[in-house]
């Protein structure tokens, strides 16, 4: 598969049975071929990849994720971080699958029949901050003491105000998280708390779940969103690798 002037990049680990589909490509200008490197009861899904082209690019982030997560619809996966190049064939059978051969196993065997998804919750701004006020009579009162002023005139207390109201978000983004995860307790989901990437995010959650209990999962999130109404905006990412649990270092070689 590699010549002197190419590598192997590796996306992930699979049962060994597994077969990438006939027109399946991944990294690449032109994207490279996707073929299964195989020791054991296990394989790596790689393609073969220019070993001087520099990797990063959106094509390039896509291409990692869409193989890996449609993969995982079909088989457990274990993703490797976007990068994971290594020199050759026999470096990934040697160096990766021999030399992980048990912890690899026992991982996927862990991950059969499971799927991640995310979920992500969003305030809407004005309910949020119309709920802030009511309830929080100083940034009220702060509100009030702007209000049709100049912006120079007033800047300590939009300072204050803008404090005030980042702190009551964080309090109300760990109640909503906690109502969330509780309400997920009864599905036997592991769950991952990821960090606000937004400073209106109310939820983001990474959860592990038996794929025969997606739909449970679904009509959890339906009640929370009849409950959340015009206060809270929930989505749910997935069925997707499992990034957030068992996601392995780039292999070195």
């Amino acid at each position: 598969m590699a010549a002197d002037s190419t590598a192997v990049y590796v996306y992930g680990i699979v049962p060994a049975d597994v077969e990438p589909e006939e027109d399946a490509t991944g990294v690449g200008d032109p994207p490279g071929k996707v073929a299964t490197v195989r020791h054991g009861e296990i394989a790596a899904l790689v393609s073969a990849l220019e070993s001087d082209r520099p990797l990063g690019t959106p094509q390039d982030l896509t291409a990692h994720a869409e193989l890996l997560d449609g993969s995982a619809a079909v088989a457990p996966v274990l993703p490797l971080r976007f990068g994971a190049v290594m020199t050759d064939t026999d470096a990934v059978e040697n160096e990766l699958l021999e030399a992980n051969e048990d912890e690899f196993r026992a991982a996927l065997q862990e991950l059969e029949g499971r799927a991640q998804f995310v979920i992500r919750g969003r305030y809407v701004e004005e309910a949020i901050l119309r709920e802030l006020l009511d309830e929080n009579a100083e940034a009220a009162r702060l509100k009030d003491e702007i209000h049709g002023k100049p912006e120079d005139a007033t800047r300590n207390e939009r300072i204050a105000l803008g404090e005030l109201i980042n702190r009551a978000v964080e309090v109300k983004r760990a109640e909503d998280t906690a109502t969330v995860i509780s309400e997920l307790e009864q599905l036997d989901v592991l769950v991952n708390q990821r960090d606000p990437s937004d400073e209106e995010d109310a939820v983001h959650l990474a959860v592990l779940i038996e794929s025969a209990r997606r739909k449970e999962l679904e009509e959890a999130l339906r009640r929370l969103m009849a409950e959340w109404e015009g206060r809270v905006e929930l989505d749910l990412l997935g069925p997707m690798a499992a990034y957030d649990f068992v996601t392995k270092r780039a292999p070195q070689g």
